[in-house]
């Protein structure tokens, strides 16, 4: 996974930098098939925004939050592209794979 980050009227910290790369190693626990991340971090006024595109095979998914606190706004978007990915992963299993073995076993 390629994660790129940048950041609009704010500077990337180390510690804001290892924080993002520690929030999103938990989304590869449900999905490994995510080829590219990025995150942008932007500052509008008091109100700290977090976007995030997930580039999977098979889609691109998008989240965003804004929060009071950077780290927060972090956590909720790796939340949210969390309940994305599972939703995602989902909907490409495909459920009727035991039903088709069985019925091929009862042909025969």
């Amino acid at each position: 996974m390629q994660l790129n980050l940048s950041g609009q009227h704010i500077e990337i910290t180390d510690s804001l930098r290892d924080h993002v790369n520690k929030k999103f190693e938990k989304l590869t626990r449900h999905f490994d098939h995510m080829t590219n991340v990025h995150v942008v971090l932007s500052v509008e006024k008091q109100r700290q925004k977090a976007e995030a595109t997930v580039h999977v095979s098979g889609a691109d998914l998008f989240a965003s939050d804004e929060n009071e606190n950077m780290y927060s706004a972090i956590e909720n978007l790796v939340a949210k592209l969390d309940r994305q990915i599972i939703k995602h992963k989902d909907k490409i299993t495909d459920h009727h794979q035991s039903v088709g073995a069985e019925m091929k076993h009862n042909v025969n």
